[in-house]
């Protein structure tokens, strides 16, 4: 094994200890906890070595973000459906809002963290991953015109601010805004609602 493989290696057990030790933060002591003075302090590193890895406090929530999301990732990328590969495009798309809408009830001060972050979150990859899934779905649905940015439009409305606004703010349970998202999906794919689609009558 030659020192780069070292080196490589060394890097990826650090920044997986300063992930862990951030998201020990989070869940002990919230969001506002993670700086970078305390990860280091918790990892037993350097402050500089937690710039080195993450660049700023942004880019270490990102990290932090893109680290929790990947069982998401795994579920719709590669998972059973509907949210993952083999069920219709309108049902995995229904299951991926549900599912994110899910998220913020256990990580929602964190995704809030990430929306705010300084640096663009439009860019951090958990969102480029997510914004190219519902694009797909929606073109596999026979959705047409500018997809992408349909996409980005539906993807506003699981930002997690909003999310969070909506259920301590406004006082709608989760499954309430679960059940809205189906039927933003079911308007925009097919142009009816949810009863409709199911062949019931609208109220």
């Amino acid at each position: 094994m030659d020192e780069h493989t070292v080196e490589r290696g060394d890097a990826a057990r650090n920044r997986t200890r300063l992930l862990r030790a951030a998201a020990l933060l989070v869940a002990e002591r919230g969001v506002d906890a993670v700086t970078m003075d305390e990860v280091a302090a918790r990892a037993g590193v350097g402050k500089g070595t937690v710039f080195r890895r993450f660049g700023s406090r942004a880019g270490l929530i990102r990290a932090l973000l893109d680290h929790s999301e990947r069982e998401l990732q795994e579920g719709f990328l590669f998972g059973p459906p509907p949210l993952g590969p083999g069920g219709e495009p309108l049902e995995r798309l229904v299951a991926f809002g549900r599912a994110r809408i899910g998220l913020v009830e256990v990580q929602g001060e964190l995704l809030r963290a990430a929306e705010s972050a300084s640096d663009s979150r439009y860019a951090a990859p958990a969102y480029l991953v997510s914004l190219a899934h519902v694009d797909t779905l929606l073109r596999a649905a026979g959705v047409t015109g500018d997809t992408r940015l349909l996409a980005a439009s539906l993807m506003a409305s699981l930002d997690a601010t909003l999310v969070l606004y909506q259920w301590h703010e406004l006082g709608h349970p989760l499954h309430r805004l679960a059940d809205n998202w189906a039927e933003l999906a079911h308007r925009v794919v097919t142009g009816r609602g949810t009863a409709e689609s199911a062949g019931g009558v609208v109220p």
